[in-house]
């Protein structure tokens, strides 16, 4: 038996922070006592730093097996876990072989041996010709089905058509399982003034357009209500969409939408040509665009935020050309979502209304909300302890991505993570990871 038990002034209990001891046993919270702190053995005294629930990210690419030159489940949960992240949920690319299949996906899990320092789920994908594949996929645990309308970048992952969603959406309805969308129709070509500019950060915006993602949110809307099938809206960076989110909410659709720290965190006018380490697609916009995702983070019409960490290394990303044509579109971000985020938004909401948008919301859109995403009694003892009141510059010397390009190098962030807990073990502590290997598969029963 292994007791443990942790205090602060400002703990997340029952949506509001107050004053507790929350007590742990093999991985579980066993029992939770307000007020003064209790005098036990095994406890940590955390003052008034905030404790609250394991930060979920349900938006990263780790790449593993086939591209761990890019990133790895030992990097990418490393760096999890210094952000204050205890569970997260790997897309079906960039790994080779895509998780397309259940073959596929076994090779996946199998590639995690001896690496996940924190939770892990996992996500199928849907590509032209593999509807048959998405049963055994299903039967094998993935927490929902990716699939992008425009391409993704990797040719192993080709985007789907209308007709491949019509004929996916109702067995996955059936299953009560979401589709994931990358949401752009590129139906008209607008590059002809990057290709004459491939350095322009302007040119690169202008050549993937708001109206690709409006057109391709609203159709995922209407095959939404045809089959009554649940929609999750990834990366939403056009502020044009939100109306529509809103108003497929209000009529009761199974919509739910999610955007990330650097289309709050940065805007447009502020990228320099050349810097492709901003490179991500959706592009990020203008500034007032962007004040318009914080809001609907405010009002929920945007349901969370998650990381879309897409790291890759410094020739993919052309780093030394500036080539935004060439380069490959993603940032790296997962070890700063809880960061980056709160600095994103500390202006614009309080503490207690960030912190369900990266613990509980993300755990009701996982269908994990009955064990992880709050501090409450026989619940996984996924905590994350933080300060965020405090700053920090990002450093190199402090990432944990296999890569350290990130357009949050050399930035000041507000919140520091000072320790992280998985299923009860402490695994990062003050700069450091204190025990690996104690992050479980997220698997959907």
């Amino acid at each position: 038996m292994n007791t443990k038990a942790i205090y602060s002034k400002r703990c997340w209990l029952e949506g509001r922070l107050q004053e507790a001891t929350i007590f742990f046993e093999d991985g579980l919270i066993t029992e939770i006592k307000k007020g003064a702190i209790e005098q036990v053995e095994e406890i940590y005294n955390a003052n008034n730093l905030v404790v609250m629930p394991g930060v979920i990210d349900a938006h990263v690419h780790v790449n593993e097996p086939g591209r761990t030159d890019w990133e790895g489940f030992d990097t990418a949960t490393k760096a999890a876990a210094a952000g204050g992240i205890t569970t997260m949920v790997d897309m079906p690319l960039n790994a080779s072989p895509v998780t397309t299949s259940l073959d596929a996906f076994k090779k996946k899990l199998a590639a995690t041996g001896n690496k996940l320092h924190v939770n892990c789920g996992f996500y199928g994908g849907l590509i032209p010709g593999n509807y048959n594949d998405l049963a055994g996929l299903i039967a094998g645990g993935v927490s929902g089905i990716k699939a992008f309308l425009t391409h993704s970048g990797i040719d192993e992952f080709p985007n789907v058509t209308e007709d491949d969603l019509n004929e996916a959406m109702p067995l996955l309805a059936k299953n009560n399982l979401p589709i994931l969308v990358h949401c752009e129709l590129s139906d008209e070509d607008h590059s002809e003034d990057l290709a004459n500019h491939p350095t322009s950060y302007k040119s690169y915006l202008a050549s993937r357009p708001k109206s690709w993602e409006n057109d391709a949110v609203k159709m995922m809307i209407a095959l939404c209500r045809k089959h009554h099938c649940a929609v999750h809206i990834v990366h939403v960076s056009s502020a044009e969409t939100l109306h529509i989110i809103e108003e497929a909410k209000a009529e009761g659709l199974p919509v739910t939408a999610e955007t990330c720290p650097h289309y709050i965190f940065f805007s447009a006018e502020e990228i320099p040509d050349e810097q492709t380490i901003y490179k991500c697609a959706p592009p990020i916009r203008q500034k007032a665009n962007n004040e318009l995702l914080k809001l609907a983070l405010k009002n929920g019409t945007l349901d969370f935020i998650a990381t879309d960490h897409s790291p890759a290394p410094s020739e993919l990303k052309e780093i030394g050309t500036g080539d935004f044509q060439k380069a490959w579109g993603g940032i790296a971000g997962l070890q700063f979502l809880l960061p980056a985020g709160w600095t994103a938004m500390k202006e614009v909401i309080s503490l207690e209304e960030l912190i369900p948008l990266m613990t509980e919301a993300p755990a009701r859109f996982l269908k994990i909300d009955d064990r992880k995403g709050f501090l409450n009694l026989g619940y996984d003892a996924d905590i994350t302890i933080w300060s965020p009141e405090e700053n920090f510059i990002v450093k190199d010397s402090a990432i944990f991505h296999r890569h350290k390009i990130t357009p949050y190098f050399n930035r000041q962030l507000w919140g520091i993570v000072h320790q992280t807990y998985v299923n009860g073990e402490l695994v990062f502590s003050d700069g450091q990871i204190k025990q690996k290997n104690k992050g479980r598969w997220l698997l959907r029963k």
